[in-house]
């Protein structure tokens, strides 16, 4: 503000003229005269916070902030966090409907499975913007292209590869179905639960049919040579293993990893403590190990996905997103890898590697223009143009107010 004059503009009177163009010409006449265009709301219930469990919203809000944070850090997105006190999924449903005026897409977040997949299915059916379910999409878009490039290093292709996931909750059912969107065989996936390994003649599989229709596809169509038993009936033979279950040490072992094919690509995802160590992983034979910690090679990070695919359908002001999107930003993440040059030890891009983010937004834009699923089309150059400064803005005022001690950095880790 520079005048006392700025705020009847800001406000009344002049807040009065957005108001009348919106009404006159429409809801989509909000992107242009608002900040909806560049508004995204992480919503969750908190009754499936990592590590921590049902812990709540008020407890789980902290997460949702951190979230937004990372939004806002890596892809320019203003983010808001929203904290709902409600479980059953048709009301939850109803309230992130009924918020949809207010934002351009929405991050659905730590939602206790399996209705999150139910209220993902609901919303992308109803609402008229982006609806997004991180824990399951942003993993598996990471999954997908970190697996692209580690297949192309051991010369194997998805369609043939023999494929055990361990552990069948939110983030690998969505990986099952995005592996088959990206080509995968389902009659080579072999998916393991809590109960072992999933077919369709499991005692509890009629049962799986009412209480989880999801994991109950799984059990019927894939698995094709009938394997039972566990992880490491699962394992056996198997080219890759992706594992999303819980904290390890010794949830796979070494010896497991042994009898899986030559060139064995291992996936262990689990936090802090993956299923296996990476040296165990390397000692049993493993080529190309990936794990969810930073302090390894071979990051699967969800932060590597949501920050550039939200950046990309909020720019050209998307009203789907659709599995196409979601098949682009994954290649584009693993063609930008592949640019950089891929080896054992390095499948998939850094975080600090904002160019990533600039490549996956773009080709999650162009692909909605694309399939006209777009409010707002643009040329390439005026895309990549928008969507850079937009990217590389919040690090830029970051580094201006740390320089200038406009903002002071605390730390339990001491300074930074």
């Amino acid at each position: 503000m520079t005048r006392l004059d700025d705020l009847s503009v800001w406000y009344t009177p002049g807040v009065a003229g957005p108001c009348r163009k919106i009404y006159e010409h429409g809801e989509d006449a909000s992107f242009d005269y608002t900040l909806r265009w560049n508004y995204a709301a992480v919503i969750s219930n908190c009754t499936r916070v990592l590590g921590l469990g049902n812990i709540g919203p008020a407890a789980g809000l902290p997460v949702m902030e951190g979230k937004s944070l990372l939004f806002k850090y890596l892809g320019g997105v203003d983010a808001v966090p929203l904290v709902i006190n409600e479980r059953d999924a048709d009301k939850f449903v109803y309230v992130v409907k009924a918020l949809e005026p207010s934002f351009g897409a929405i991050n659905l977040e730590d939602i206790e499975s399996p209705k999150c997949f139910y209220i993902l299915e609901r919303l992308q059916e109803i609402a008229e913007i982006p609806v997004w379910h991180d824990d399951q999409q942003g993993t598996a878009l990471v999954n997908v292209a970190g697996l692209v490039n580690a297949l192309k290093i051991v010369s194997k292709k998805l369609g043939e590869v023999k494929i055990a996931l361990v552990g069948a909750g939110a983030a690998n059912i969505a990986l099952y179905k995005y592996l088959k969107v990206a080509g995968a065989d389902p009659k080579n996936i072999v998916a393991v639960d809590s109960k072992g390994v999933l077919h369709r003649d499991r005692p509890d599989v009629e049962a799986m049919k009412e209480e989880n229709p999801w994991k109950y596809a799984i059990a019927v169509e894939s698995n094709g040579e009938g394997v039972t038993g566990g992880i490491k009936e699962a394992m056996k033979g198997a080219d890759v293993v992706i594992a999303a279950a819980k904290s390890g040490p010794g949830v796979i072992k070494k010896e497991w990893v042994a009898e899986m094919n030559k060139d064995a690509i291992v996936f262990a995802e689990a936090n802090p403590v993956p299923e296996i160590w990476p040296w165990e992983a390397k000692e049993g034979g493993a080529r190309i190990v990936a794990t969810g910690r930073s302090d390894f090679p071979n990051q699967i990070n969800n932060s590597l996905g949501f920050p550039a695919v939200f950046r990309g359908v909020l720019t050209v002001r998307a009203r789907k997103m659709v599995d196409e999107m979601f098949i682009a930003a994954a290649y584009a993440l693993a063609r930008y890898a592949e640019e950089r040059g891929i080896h054992e030890e390095y499948i998939m891009p850094r975080m600090d590697e904002d160019e990533a983010y600039v490549r996956e937004a773009m080709a999650v834009a162009q692909k909605a223009m694309e399939l006209g699923l777009a409010r707002r089309t643009m040329s390439t150059s005026e895309l990549e143009d928008e969507i850079r400064e937009l990217i590389e803005r919040p690090k830029k005022f970051v580094k201006l107010a740390l320089d200038n001690n406009y903002i002071k950095v605390h730390s339990p880790y001491g300074s930074w």
